[in-house]
């Protein structure tokens, strides 16, 4: 877990205890307290919004190397390998991606993956829809891993292409930790 965690786990608890006082101070009629606890609330809130808003336009795109898992919680997912092959006018990208679970006792999956290819000028490739490739939210074991392939088709004049791997999807709970890949900052990326 890291420190920003650690801090949005703090925070997320006292903002409960603070509307829990701020209702109190509501039920025994002590409004004028009631709104000043509702008031530095929302100081306090917008406040941190700020760091984590301004965090994602100062850092920048994290740059993942091969085999490097890129984690959520106790689910990971790595470049395991990729191959290139030439189909007409076209370069045909087949990649290996690991998912791993570092949990120990529990089976888990992620919900919302998106991976694609992006080349130099930003041109997203996604790859075309296979009902036999195994799918991101397979459930896996613990201390599990498997591992996906993908294929991608980008055109010959594609420069230095490179896989993403993002969350498309569901409650964007990275919105409100500092240093996650939302707001400004990209998602990270791996060069192939």
């Amino acid at each position: 877990m890291k420190l920003a965690d650690l801090l949005f786990i703090v925070l997320f608890l006292a903002t409960v205890s603070t509307l829990i006082a701020a209702a109190w101070f509501t039920l025994r009629r002590r409004f004028d307290r009631a709104r000043r606890i509702l008031l530095r609330l929302l100081i306090g809130a917008a406040a941190y919004m700020a760091v984590v808003i301004a965090v994602s336009m100062i850092l920048p795109r994290r740059v993942v190397q091969m085999n490097d898992p890129h984690c959520f919680d106790d689910w990971c997912i790595s470049v395991a390998g990729f191959k290139h092959a030439q189909e007409d006018t076209r370069v045909a990208q087949t990649v290996d991606l690991r998912l791993s679970s570092r949990a120990r006792r529990i089976s888990q999956r992620e919900n919302h993956l998106a991976v694609y290819l992006i080349d130099d000028r930003g041109r997203r490739y996604d790859p075309p829809a296979d009902a036999s490739s195994t799918p991101f939210n397979v459930l896996l074991g613990p201390l599990e891993s498997v591992v996906v392939s993908r294929r991608f088709l980008a055109p010959g004049d594609a420069t230095g292409v490179g896989i993403v791997i993002a969350h498309q999807g569901g409650f964007p709970i990275g919105w409100f930790i500092i240093g996650y890949d939302t707001w400004f900052r990209k998602p990270p990326i791996a060069k192939l």
